[in-house]
């Protein structure tokens, strides 16, 4: 019987079984750092052709110049690969002290967003301007630079709450643990952030619970946590008709509508509401197995509102057809497990914390636009991170990589095997310093052998 159970122990793996160079592969050190590079690295190049496909052609015809919108998307990028450079040397301390300041500015910048909004719906104001700075939608310009205030939001949502939460350790068993001030600061940035952009609250609410989640904590929390977040999406679809957003008073209500005619089927849905999501199962359906090619999209002329931005996937079923979707499932999926990989196997709590966070932000963000592109999922006008048209969200999302990848590297093992080999010194100049060793692994403590008549009892 023994030899019987020896022997199940000791059968290899599934994936060492049957997936060889896979799990040869993922043992490597640096696995989850080389992954998450290729992936993300990817997806940029898929999101760079995406967008300039998606453009080019109409703007042509509309301005004569093809490259205006992927000359600005490559600038972001470029700044994005800085932010990724940067972020991947910062050491886990001085992410740590940022977070606060991050997070401030945030709401700072979201406040004064949503003034601006709320003097231009109750009349105050002609336009949403107030000396140098303007408010379109979710923008805010401060004279030429246009910034979201949500994107930094994130960020520092991340940083922040990894860093407060890292802190409390197991107090955050406790109500009052939690109450303050966790809770009080989120639910400010859920107000300003759904106010204006509802889409992003729910990714803000996904990656709370995310952190509480990698925290350990208990599941009547999140009961709670449930309640109050659907009463907020409650209340701020009901502020859309009183000028919320980009509603109007009087009006239809936009949020209700979008929900509304998601529930519907597409037959007993009226054209304006359902628009976007009729085009974007017809172009799916056009694309076929491999699509119509790159360029070739016909929803880019002004049949398919935002093409190059929240609908951009619509496009790429259209000009790659199922197999491009595939892939680009494919690398948010390699994405996803490697982001959990590292909050798995790395020691620090902050990072653990901090890397759920951030996977968790750019998986739930794919997931509610691609499925609201395909129907399965209201439209809440969220980007696809990485290849959609745009500067904020492409860089804040290049910045959260690369503190990831630091992450990857201070891995134990990942760390051990960079300070075994140390590269040269110029490539920790330019690229990224090495990281700090852990600590030495405790031996394990040597039984006594036990005796062969036992114990006498005295």
């Amino acid at each position: 019987m023994m030899t019987d159970m020896g022997e199940d122990q000791k059968k290899p793996s599934f994936s060492r079984q049957y997936l060889p160079a896979v799990h040869g592969m993922l043992a490597r050190p640096l696995s989850s750092y080389y992954l998450l590079i290729a992936s993300s690295g990817l997806l940029l190049l898929i999101g760079l052709t995406m967008v300039f496909s998606a453009t080019s052609v109409k703007a042509y015809a509309e301005h004569g110049d093809a490259f205006g919108a992927i000359r600005n998307q490559a600038v972001f990028a470029a700044l994005g690969l800085l932010g990724f450079w940067v972020c991947q040397r910062l050491p886990a301390r001085t992410l740590r002290a940022l977070g606060p300041w991050i997070l401030g500015l945030a709401i700072a910048l979201l406040a004064l967003l949503d003034l601006l909004v709320l003097l231009e719906s109750v009349g105050a104001v002609h336009t949403a301007k107030l000396g140098p700075f303007e408010a379109r939608l979710l923008w805010l310009y401060i004279g030429p630079i246009g910034i979201q205030p949500s994107e930094l939001a994130k960020l520092g949502v991340v940083l922040w709450g990894a860093d407060i939460i890292a802190r409390k350790g197991a107090a955050l068993g406790h109500w009052r643990e939690l109450a303050m001030p966790l809770f009080p600061l989120v639910g400010l940035l859920f107000v300003l952030v759904g106010y204006n952009d509802l889409g992003t609250m729910l990714v803000l609410l996904a990656l709370i619970v995310g952190l509480l989640w990698a925290a350990g904590v208990r599941l009547r929390v999140f009961a709670a946590l449930g309640v109050l977040g659907l009463s907020g999406v409650g209340l701020l679809i009901a502020a859309a008709s009183r000028g919320a957003g980009s509603g109007e008073v009087g009006e239809q209500n936009y949020r209700l509508a979008r929900l509304t005619s998601f529930l519907n089927p597409p037959e007993d849905c009226f054209q304006g509401a359902c628009y976007q999501l009729l085009q974007g199962r017809s172009a799916i359906y056009e694309g076929g197995w491999f699509g119509v090619g790159l360029g070739k999209s016909a929803l880019k002329w002004d049949w398919l509102p935002e093409a190059d931005n929240d609908f951009i996937f619509a496009v790429v079923a259209e000009e790659l057809g199922v197999v491009g979707c595939v892939v680009i499932l494919a690398l948010f999926s390699v994405l996803a497990y490697t982001g959990f990989r590292i909050a798995r196997r790395v020691d620090d709590p902050f990072r653990r914390l901090a890397a759920t966070g951030i996977t968790t932000w750019l998986v739930a963000q794919a997931v509610i636009n691609i499925g609201g592109v395909v129907g399965l999922l209201p439209i809440t006008g969220l980007p696809l991170p990485f290849i959609s048209a745009g500067g904020s969200a492409l860089v804040v999302t290049l910045a959260a990589i690369g503190m990831l990848a630091s992450f990857a590297r201070a891995e134990p093992d990942a760390a051990r095997a960079l300070n075994a080999r140390p590269p040269s010194r110029w490539v920790r100049l330019v690229w990224a310093p090495l990281p700090p060793l852990p600590p030495p692994r405790r031996p394990l403590a040597k039984q006594a052998p036990a005796r062969a008549g036992g114990e006498r009892r005295r």
